[in-house]
């Protein structure tokens, strides 16, 4: 069976070596030795001052609302995973949807200041796919209206904008560590702030809001990264820079075996952002010939994943929403096809036959 994506596992015997130490030990989470390590790997490797891990990549956009002392109404994205609309309404956020772009699926700048009001309080955008949303206009908007800007960032890992980690725009950025993702801790995920004293005040938070044995800071939750996910975490980090390069070369074939198709579309890259080759989307030209290519794939045990589907403003826990057009068209449109650093050649061309000939039949 081939899935969208396949979970990188280290060499067993260097994970284990880290969970002796654990046993040894008898330190299995608080802030142990090698969540205080990994935390500060990452933030080293990417190129972070402020980045604070946690137990996953949805509680961590939790978090962020929480600190960030939004209210209220919130302008957010229609197409991602399910967790960026979801969140907000779980903290009881009002997310109030901006179509997208029908080229980079991002949020559509274009389509931000007609949806504010004085409700408004923040904006939460998604890196879709690891591509950089327009930084430059949702800043623009962001300043003249007074809103927060909250990134979720799950698939960005090591994408740099303009030089520098995506993950040092907005106020607050977020990230996934999930098993499924480019860089994982089995679960786990990462907030990333601007504001210093933010980051010392989500400390604090993650663990149940205490300071000190003798001192409860504030209203705080448990959202702990454990010693085991960060061991994980550890032994992926010295292999994730190999990872990604095969991960590279797989993209590349699909990408020069699509790019040409007219009867395909590829997603359109910010070019002031790198890939980290996360994800590979097609677009079909029509939602027919997507679910004619998901049965061939199927009958042969390939299992693409319709990322994302269905589009976020069709919820059935949402109410009085307006119709995403864009989105919408996209969502029914769209497949990522399976990519992992260990896709085999032989599986990849099974693929690229498939969808070749039945997009030229159509």
């Amino acid at each position: 069976m081939i899935n969208v994506t396949k979970t990188y596992l280290p060499d067993p015997e260097k994970y284990k070596s880290y969970i002796d130490k654990i046993f040894e030990s008898g330190w299995l989470t608080n802030n142990g030795q090698f969540t205080k390590k990994l935390q500060a790997e990452l933030a080293d490797y990417l190129g972070l001052n402020n980045i604070l891990l946690v137990s996953n990549g949805t509680i961590a956009l939790q978090l962020a609302y929480k600190l960030a002392g939004i209210a209220g109404d919130v302008l957010t994205t229609p197409f991602s995973f399910v967790a960026t609309t979801s969140t907000l309404v779980w903290e009881g956020l009002n997310p109030v949807f901006v179509d997208i772009d029908p080229k980079s699926y991002n949020l559509d700048p274009k389509n931000i200041e007609k949806s504010i009001t004085p409700k408004t309080s923040a904006i939460v955008a998604t890196h879709v796919f690891g591509n950089p949303c327009d930084i430059e206009e949702i800043e623009f908007y962001s300043k003249k209206y007074n809103l927060k800007v909250i990134y979720d960032a799950a698939h960005a890992f090591g994408v740099k904008y303009n030089g520098e980690s995506l993950l040092n725009f907005g106020d607050i950025s977020t990230i996934s560590f999930h098993s499924t993702k480019l860089f994982h801790t089995i679960e786990g995920g990462a907030i990333v702030f601007k504001d210093k004293n933010l980051f010392e005040k989500a400390k604090n938070m993650i663990n149940f809001g205490i300071k000190s044995p003798t001192e409860i800071s504030g209203l705080g939750i448990n959202a702990k990264l454990n010693e085991f996910q960060s061991a994980m975490g550890l032994c992926v980090l010295e292999d994730v820079d190999r990872i990604m390069e095969d991960r590279k070369k797989k993209y590349e074939v699909y990408y020069e075996s699509f790019y040409s198709n007219k009867q395909v579309s590829l997603q359109f890259r910010n070019s002031r952002g790198t890939l980290n080759y996360s994800h590979f989307p097609i677009l079909f030209k029509s939602e027919d010939i997507l679910n004619n290519v998901i049965k061939e794939l199927n009958a042969l045990e390939i299992y693409p994943r319709r990322y994302f589907y269905p589009s976020l403003d069709t919820l059935n826990y949402l109410s009085s929403v307006n119709y995403m057009e864009i989105s919408n068209d996209i969502a029914k449109r769209i497949l990522c096809l399976p990519l992992y650093d260990s896709l085999p050649d032989e599986i990849q061309e099974k693929i690229i036959k498939v969808i070749l000939q039945l997009t030229e039949e159509n």
